[in-house]
């Protein structure tokens, strides 16, 4: 028999071959053949069935974030081409890129930030490239240095350690790109803007909500992590307000701890350490945020206290908003998330195209006066949450007075 194949032999695999490319593009499906193949279910949201955009190879698609950088996506990050669309109708030659580092999704907010932020990016035509490094500093590093290789045109860092990623502000200015630390502060950088809260503010209000009802008595604070500079400005507008108090002699702190990692777990030793060394004889909770609140009030509830000791928090998490409504938590601090994202897309937008920033304010790092834009919280009680988280559309009514949704979570035996 002679080599090769006869007549029927290539027309039979001609058709298999035509099978076979069909199935792997079918309309609708998205996925992107090759070594860089998505597969079904690994991205989230509707990115795998519109990745018709992207090149091949071009994502792994094994995280949370976006990416549109064209390059490979690794780690955290998945592809939603909106940004690409948008882009491309303002500025198809060169659009700008943002990178936004994040520290952690533990907090509920962060998310909330994550999305807003995109949308706010999207909205002006840029591109958005978001990292998440899960509280861990080496690797928040280590996606800032990725982004930076990708060619972003401005970084967004939200850090998990202020002084830790100052790193980051010198190998991005080494490259040429400006840095905006977003809600918190990098600390002994020379970073280039500064987009938060008047967060000694947040410490302010939460200290005179407690005080006007508890004017005299034992406070313990649960303060947030020791790395993180907004939780030593939150811990700085408690005591503006508490130190004229003990020095009077009306307050007495007998608790005072920071909670490493802002981690519930460890607020909630703190609280029950708290409550066993004080013989459970304690007038008043001030917590760092909404999580670290949900540990005071777990650790009151095991000795049949909550409820009757006020406790403050701040973030207005649905949970926390719940625990007002039920009267376990007795106020939190909110902060307009959509303004504080929308504000900082903005401006960092204008900072990668060259432009001129309007800060009315400026904040000192340790290192220099980083010029900044300070939006004002508001404190959250029983009586006006109705009006501010609720009327913000921030959470939904219905969510907000679910029964028994928001007492406590246990966090260990």
């Amino acid at each position: 028999m002679k080599a090769g194949f006869t007549s029927i032999q290539w027309i039979v695999l001609v058709l298999l071959l035509g099978v076979v490319s069909a199935c792997s593009f079918s309309e609708g499906s998205g996925n992107l053949l090759g070594a860089g193949s998505v597969p079904p279910g690994a991205m989230s949201g509707n990115a795998v069935e519109r990745s018709s955009g992207l090149t091949a190879g071009s994502l792994n698609g094994t995280g949370e974030g976006d990416s549109f950088d064209g390059g490979a996506a690794k780690g955290v990050s998945e592809s939603n081409d909106d940004g690409m669309q948008a882009a491309a109708s303002s500025d198809a030659d060169n659009p700008i890129i943002v990178g936004f580092s994040m520290d952690t999704f533990q907090e509920e907010r962060w998310m909330k930030d994550r999305d807003m932020f995109k949308e706010a990016a999207l909205a002006l035509g840029a591109q958005v490239r978001i990292m998440v490094a899960d509280g861990d500093d080496a690797k928040q590093i280590e996606q800032a240095e990725t982004m930076i290789s990708e060619g972003v045109d401005v970084l967004v860092v939200v850090p998990h350690n202020a002084e830790a990623t100052a790193a980051i502000v010198q190998k991005a200015h080494a490259a040429g790109i400006k840095v905006v630390s977003y809600d918190r502060m990098i600390k002994n950088a020379d970073v280039d803007l500064y987009v938060s809260f008047d967060n000694v503010e947040v410490g302010e209000l939460q200290a005179k909500a407690i005080t006007r009802l508890v004017p005299k008595g034992k406070y313990v604070y649960i303060g947030g992590a020791d790395t993180d500079n907004n939780a030593h400005m939150f811990k700085k507008g408690v005591f503006n307000v508490l130190q004229p108090l003990i020095d009077k002699g009306d307050i007495t702190v007998v608790y005072d701890q920071w909670s490493k990692d802002w981690r519930p777990a460890n607020a909630l030793t703190n609280m029950r350490e708290a409550l066993k060394s004080n013989g459970n004889r304690i007038d008043a909770v001030i917590a760092a945020n909404d999580a670290t609140a949900g540990s005071v009030v777990q650790a009151l509830a095991e000795q049949g206290l909550a409820g009757r000791i006020p406790v403050a928090g701040q973030d207005a998490d649905l949970a926390g908003a719940q625990r007002i409504v039920e009267g376990t938590q007795t106020m939190t601090v909110y902060k307009p998330i959509k303004r504080l994202a929308e504000t900082a897309a903005e401006l960092a937008v204008k900072l990668a195209k060259g432009e001129t920033v309007d800060a009315d304010r400026k904040v000192n790092n340790g290192k220099t006066e980083v010029p900044s834009v300070l939006l004002s919280p508001i404190a959250v009680d029983k009586e006006n949450i109705d009006d501010t988280v609720i009327a913000d559309g921030f959470h939904a009514r219905e969510d907000v007075y679910k029964s028994g949704s928001g007492f406590f979570t246990t966090l260990s035996p």
